[in-house]
């Protein structure tokens, strides 16, 4: 919690001097009738007074104070909002390796089952494009709202020799350029992100390094997912091949570009990573006035501590 208006909490300050006089007096009440050596005839001159009862009284109206003053204050909490405007390409290794069954089914299923998800989690003002690399990269999607076209290129998706990461890097900022070029000069382009997921090593194309500098140089961060496990295999010609997740490599080109690395050896990891890339570029926090709530609680301690009072001692305090 923060306060828009800080200054305001140094009426606290007030509250507990009057906490602490309120004290003086009851001390001073108790060495007054201390001096009585007669106690029946100290019982005849002080009426019964309710005890602590008045000062649970006074304790609730100074909480109350306290409280309106917090409120003075004009506390703020972070709340989650989706953003009203961002560009995300999802970038998909369709590489043959993504036939291997290390996930259950296989990478590649589990891979369309995940990425369509995710698609259904960003909120609908936010543009999803997509792109698939294998031996080339290649522009499924342009960026927008529409879930079902993107979702439907996923079904649509095929695998194919080679993997081109830096390619897809390339291609998904060429496509984050001409859509924000499309929203003219007027307009200020909303920020951009690359979300990409491969399962093996860059094989052709341009290195992994250049991409780095190009999406350093646009500004734009790329987050990556090494999806699979070190024992997947992929039968090619009657031959077993390893294929192996590059890890080094996604980690790399995440930290270098100011984005996120995760890893996922199951369809059910992968689902997280996703859902949890989607609550992290979807969405925002921004500061949420919650004053009202301590005006509303500090004038009902308020008039609990006054009707306290009046039934306990017949006086508002």
């Amino acid at each position: 919690m923060t306060f828009q208006s800080p200054v305001w909490l140094l009426g606290l300050v007030v509250v507990a001097a009057l906490v602490a006089f309120y004290v003086l007096l009851q001390l001073r009440r108790k060495a007054y009738a201390a001096r009585f050596t007669n106690v029946a005839l100290l019982g005849s001159l002080v009426p019964k007074r309710p005890g602590w009862r008045r000062h649970l009284a006074f304790g609730l109206v100074a909480l109350a104070l306290a409280t309106l003053v917090v409120s003075l204050a004009v506390p703020s909490a972070k709340v989650k909002v989706p953003r009203d405007r961002a560009t995300v390409i999802m970038a998909l290794d369709v590489s043959l390796s993504m036939k291997a069954t290390d996930i259950n089914p296989t990478r590649f299923q589990a891979m369309r089952a995940a990425a369509k998800q995710f698609a259904q989690s960003l909120p609908s003002r936010i543009n999803l494009g997509l792109v698939s690399f294998a031996g080339s990269a290649n522009t499924l999607v342009t960026p927008t709202t529409d879930r079902a076209q993107v979702a439907g290129a996923i079904d649509n998706l095929q695998l194919a020799e080679s993997t081109a990461i830096g390619e897809a890097i390339f291609t998904s900022l060429t496509d984050i350029q001409n859509f924000q070029t499309s929203l003219g000069k007027d307009k200020k382009a909303p920020p951009a992100r690359i979300v990409l997921l491969s399962d093996g090593f860059n094989t052709v194309g341009r290195a992994d390094t250049q991409a780095i500098d190009a999406a350093r140089a646009a500004n734009v961060p790329v987050s990556t997912i090494a999806f699979g496990t070190d024992f997947g295999t992929l039968t090619l010609d009657g031959e077993t091949v390893p294929v192996p997740v590059d890890r080094s490599t996604l980690r790399k080109i995440a930290d270098q570009t100011g984005g996120s690395y995760s890893e996922a050896a199951s369809a059910a990891q992968l689902q997280k990573v996703y859902e949890h890339l989607g609550s992290q570029i979807g969405y925002t926090t921004e500061p949420k006035d919650i004053s009202p709530w301590f005006v509303r609680t500090g004038v009902l301690l308020a008039l609990l501590g006054a009707v306290m009072s009046l039934v306990w001692t017949n006086r508002l305090l």
